[in-house]
């Protein structure tokens, strides 16, 4: 079955750029934190005990502001099966005025813990997630 994982945040003083706005690095790392967050919650313990998922590529659309003290959902999916050893997954965060203020595409590649190697991304791996 397919899932997709929701969470509020809360743009807080740290986040904030000069322009008085959540600070594009930090979209990045709430789209990590959310996707590694998804992966904890879904996925088989066993597979988070075997497996490790790191970033190969992010496409961001930035298309509005956040400012300090606002609230975000950020939501993430899987939008189809793997490639090989990739997943792309979406990530969108609605702001306080229902608009998707930032949206984007990662591309996850996933890596057995104990060789340290990237592997084809097991069937009973995926099946969690698409």
């Amino acid at each position: 079955m397919a899932s997709s994982f929701t969470k509020q945040i809360i743009a807080l003083p740290e986040h904030i750029d000069e322009l008085g706005h959540v600070n594009n690095a930090v979209w990045v790392q709430w789209m990590e934190q959310v996707s590694v967050e998804h992966w904890r919650q879904d996925a088989d313990p066993a597979h988070v005990e075997a497996y490790i998922w790191v970033v190969t590529r992010h496409e961001v659309d930035y298309r509005g502001n956040v400012k300090e003290g606002e609230q975000v959902t950020a939501r993430t999916w899987i939008p189809e099966g793997p490639r090989g050893a990739r997943f792309d997954r979406m990530i969108e965060f609605t702001g306080p005025d229902g608009k998707v203020k930032v949206a984007a595409k990662s591309t996850w590649a996933i890596i057995d813990k104990a060789s340290g190697r990237i592997l084809r991304v097991p069937a009973e791996v995926a099946a969690n997630f698409v």
